[in-house]
């Protein structure tokens, strides 16, 4: 079932399928290593839902809610 990376809950755990996005963002999202089949590990939640702190390929990294919308994931 394919969600938006923004959607999954803290624990869970999916895999890239498409990164949508215009321009800057999308290329952002690209060389921060977010990529069809990389593995995603959501680790924290800010209070209000923005950042999402997440694990991918050994690293963390914090994404802001808007570009989490634009990463789907299965």
């Amino acid at each position: 079932m394919e969600k938006k990376l923004s959607e999954l809950k803290p624990g869970e755990r999916g895999a890239v399928v498409s990164v949508g996005g215009e321009g800057k963002i999308r290329r952002r999202l690209f060389d921060m290593g977010i990529t069809p089949g990389a593995e995603v590990f959501i680790r924290k939640l800010a209070p209000l839902g923005d950042p999402i702190e997440i694990t991918l390929r050994g690293y963390e990294l914090t994404l802001r809610k808007s570009e989490a919308d634009c990463v789907a994931v299965e």
